[in-house]
């Protein structure tokens, strides 16, 4: 009988050491083998919200808080502020800018939306309508004279004459926002401003359509990868990517069980590396599609959330974070895979 339970007791202990040895392989991450990831010094310390580039691929606009609106004319490497005067003296908190060529856009709240022909050496403000559902969110350029913004309830506008009048695509807003991507084919994902659930809309559909999500932990973003499909991440660190279709989801992913740091958004490199922004400097990096982690470990001593990625290329990206923090990945030819 004592050599039974001997024996069990040694078939739960070596059990017990399978699970923590398992669970320390993401307990610490190992780094990455190459920094590509370079803070860049700002003139200013105001929270950063978007960036995009004109048709010169060394030409680009950063927009944020307090007006701010950041220029390169270097690629990224260096940038200066540039002041627009208002005549009500508001401070706005730019949110969104793209560009196809010459032609840019910007829009914020309080609402406000403004346009360049110019590459940005001018800005006019289009006046919009006191009866727009939400204030504006994002806006894309989509080609001359067309571009299409949404607001912060969800509501969808597109305009093809330089912004003098709006088509709504969506018949009803969804209700107000966490925040809101757009699919490669032009449809939209957006998650409720408490998490609670998600939202859906392809062109040509009437209404949003409300999915539940699909385990307890509340959604903190959601977007699509190259190929239409979505990704999420939700609190307390998960990440999750649909599989064969919107409901279809993979099993929840924690890439590295030791932080305690949200991670904030998510963006692919190419269509197998992605990487996870998070709270305080927090950068991981996946190179078979989010299998397996590493851990970008020289920026950890940033002070920052760092709340966005963009990848514009796949040798160009730039991660966005509180107190004016910004990162610049760029990718030599000479060390391109």
């Amino acid at each position: 009988m004592h050599g039974t339970i001997r024996k069990l007791m040694q078939v739960v202990v070596l059990a017990v050491a399978l699970i923590f040895t398992s669970g320390c392989n993401r307990a610490y991450l190992p780094d990455v083998s190459i920094n590509y990831w370079q803070p860049v010094t700002l003139p200013t310390e105001v929270t950063l919200s978007d960036v995009a580039f004109t048709g010169d691929p060394q030409h680009g606009w950063i927009v944020g808080k307090d007006s701010t609106l950041l220029e390169t004319r270097d690629g990224g490497d260096s940038w200066e502020l540039r002041q627009l005067n208002f005549e009500d003296d508001q401070a706005y908190t730019f949110r969104s800018v793209s560009f196809v060529d010459d032609e840019g856009w910007v829009v914020g709240q309080p609402s406000i939306l403004l346009h360049t022909t110019d590459g940005g050496t001018s800005w006019s403000q289009i006046p919009l309508s006191e009866q727009l559902p939400g204030q504006p969110n994002t806006i894309l350029a989509l080609s001359q004279k067309t571009a299409e913004m949404t607001t912060d309830v969800g509501a969808i506008y597109q305009t093809s004459d330089s912004g003098r009048n709006w088509k709504a695509m969506v018949q009803e807003a969804v209700g107000v926002l966490r925040n809101i991507a757009r699919s490669p084919e032009g449809g939209y994902v957006a998650v409720s401003a408490r998490g609670n659930f998600y939202s859906t809309w392809d062109p040509g559909q009437s209404a949003w359509v409300q999915h539940n999500r699909n385990s307890s932990r509340r959604l903190q973003n959601m977007g699509y990868n190259p190929n239409g499909n979505l990704w999420l991440l939700a609190r307390g660190g998960t990440v999750q990517f649909s599989e064969n279709g919107i409901e279809e989801w993979s099993d929840q992913i924690a890439p590295e069980f030791s932080t305690s740091w949200g991670l904030l958004d998510l963006a692919y490199r190419t269509p197998d590396e992605v990487w996870i922004t998070g709270g305080s400097g927090n950068l991981l990096v996946s190179e078979d599609g989010g299998q397996n982690w590493l851990k970008d470990r020289a920026v950890e001593n940033i002070p920052s959330n760092l709340y966005r990625i963009i990848f514009l290329s796949p040798d160009q990206g730039f991660i966005l974070g509180q107190g004016g923090t910004l990162l610049h990945y760029s990718k030599k030819p000479s060390e391109a895979a």
